[in-house]
């Protein structure tokens, strides 16, 4: 049944209420797999995305969001409710990605970071609805194409704040998912959009 939907017992109207991510992660914490397999579904795609902003692979980006869920399911018992679920997630999203990140430092030095996804997430959500013309089209790939060269001399913390300020994150939660001072994540957010809307204003 779909979320808020009415069902009808003996006359009368019985609401059906889906469980807060909260919840969910305490059923998670006593092995519940469909309680996971919930929380994987509200959570896989924003996972993906914002994985992807730090790792800027697309394959690797799946395979460490699926490592953050792994680690979720183990660690479930750990969520104290202190903050909200989205947040103590992505904090534990953004590590894996982080450390991931220092583990191949090394050959990504030599080889070259990861090339752009043709289907992954852009910088700036979303572009008009309306239909460009050809000569609108090449301009906005090409401005998108600076965009992601400038992001890529950001840190990947500053990049990932961006990227949780485009899920909708105050900066006082994303402060509390990279582990830093809210005025730190300030200034990575300042850095970060400063640098988008220098080069959108370049074109």
């Amino acid at each position: 049944m779909a979320p808020g939907a009415r069902a009808w017992e003996g006359g009368a109207a019985r609401i059906e209420v889906e469980p807060s991510d909260e919840t969910l992660c305490a059923r998670v914490a006593e092995r519940d797999d469909r309680a996971f397999d919930l929380l994987v579904s509200r959570y896989q795609a924003r996972a993906y995305r914002i994985a992807w902003s730090i790792v800027r692979d697309a394959d690797e980006a799946r395979d460490l969001s699926q490592d953050a869920f792994l680690r979720l399911y183990e660690r479930a018992g750990r969520f104290e409710g202190r903050a909200r679920f989205s947040t103590w997630f992505y904090r534990l999203l953004v590590n894996v990605c982080l450390d991931h990140r220092r583990r191949h430092r090394w050959w990504r030095s030599v080889l070259g970071g990861g090339g752009n996804e043709p289907d992954a997430p852009p910088a700036l959500d979303q572009h008009p609805a309306s239909e460009p013309g050809p000569d609108e089209d090449a301009a906005r790939k090409q401005t998108m194409t600076r965009i992601w060269a400038e992001l890529e001399r950001l840190s990947p913390q500053q990049r990932a704040a961006v990227r949780l300020q485009l899920e909708g994150l105050p900066t006082a939660e994303i402060a509390e998912v990279l582990d830093c001072s809210e005025a730190t994540a300030r200034v990575h957010l300042h850095r970060a959009l400063a640098t988008l809307r220098k080069t959108v204003g370049t074109r």
